[in-house]
């Protein structure tokens, strides 16, 4: 769970480092053992999209408040 902006920044650096491995993965030509490789760079990519939406999420309703 991300709790604060230093957490949150690098969060953001693992999510593009995730993204940039799975394009040259998915460019290679030999796809044989590649296939659990790939889905488990989604997932992980895709919890790291929900924590960084939750902790938006949170500092928008911390921001709302008067």
């Amino acid at each position: 769970m991300i709790s604060d902006p230093n957490q949150y920044q690098k969060a953001q650096e693992e999510l593009r480092f995730l993204e940039e491995w799975l394009a040259k993965l998915q460019q290679e030509q030999d796809n044989s053992n590649k296939g659990l490789t790939k889905a488990g760079i989604r997932k992980m990519i895709a919890r790291l999209h929900e924590e960084l939406a939750i902790y938006e999420g949170s500092q928008e309703v911390l921001a709302a408040k008067p």
